[in-house]
């Protein structure tokens, strides 16, 4: 993929500095506008329509969870990757809820955070089998209630239904395959009529459908 644009959004500006420098030398990725704050990157957003906003959680006016919340509210188009110093489970949970399709600390390498850009870009998640395992943790731990069931998980088949059981227990494509002795092609088209039937995002969307639904029970 190419011509990938890209927003920062980051209320300190050497870290802007520094992920503008980063994109800047890296092909086919783009940074095309900078906010200081959560109500700068959502009117930026509007403006910009960038491809991939690089959102961090804590900003000064409005944090990061509710400026992802808008701008996904307004359009699918815009996907929203996380990036924050504070690798807790409560802001995971939130930012996916908000409609977030990734969730990076500010630790990773400069390597993972340009792929986890083109992934996001791509339209899929960049939800990690550890950050769905810390996301099925905070389900435990703070018994989040359930929304009801989910339009379309009654259209769902029975391999469908254990693809998506395995998808919100944190394994990954692969790790399905070798479960239930599939093709990971076959895998991946699984998770897609999954996507179109219970009209999710992504795979974040699917593993909190899962848990919020009752669908999946977290073991306590």
């Amino acid at each position: 993929m190419t011509g990938i644009s890209v927003l920062l959004a980051d209320d300190h500006p050497l870290m802007r500095e520094s992920f503008r420098a980063l994109l800047d030398a890296s092909p086919g990725l783009t940074p095309v506008g900078e906010a200081g704050n959560g109500a700068e990157a959502v009117r930026l957003a509007r403006e910009l329509r960038p491809d991939v906003v690089l959102m961090d959680v804590r900003m000064p006016e409005m944090d990061g969870i509710e400026a992802t919340r808008q701008i996904c509210a307004e359009t699918s188009a815009v996907r929203v990757l996380i990036l924050t110093t504070f690798d807790l489970d409560e802001y995971v949970y939130a930012a996916l809820q908000a409609g977030a399709s990734g969730f990076l600390v500010k630790d990773a390498t400069a390597a993972e955070l340009l792929n986890g850009i083109r992934l996001v870009a791509a339209g899929e998640a960049l939800l990690a089998p550890r950050v769905t395992r810390r996301l099925i943790d905070a389900f435990t731990k703070q018994g989040k209630p359930r929304s009801g069931t989910p339009r379309g998980l009654e259209t769902i088949t029975e391999r469908e239904r254990e693809v998506l059981t395995l998808i919100a227990g944190g394994l990954s494509n692969t790790e399905i395959a070798e479960h239930l002795h599939l093709g990971v092609g076959t895998v991946k088209t699984h998770i897609g009529r999954l996507l179109h039937k219970l009209a999710a995002r992504d795979r974040a969307q699917l593993v909190i459908a899962a848990y919020e639904s009752g669908l999946v029970t977290p073991a306590r």
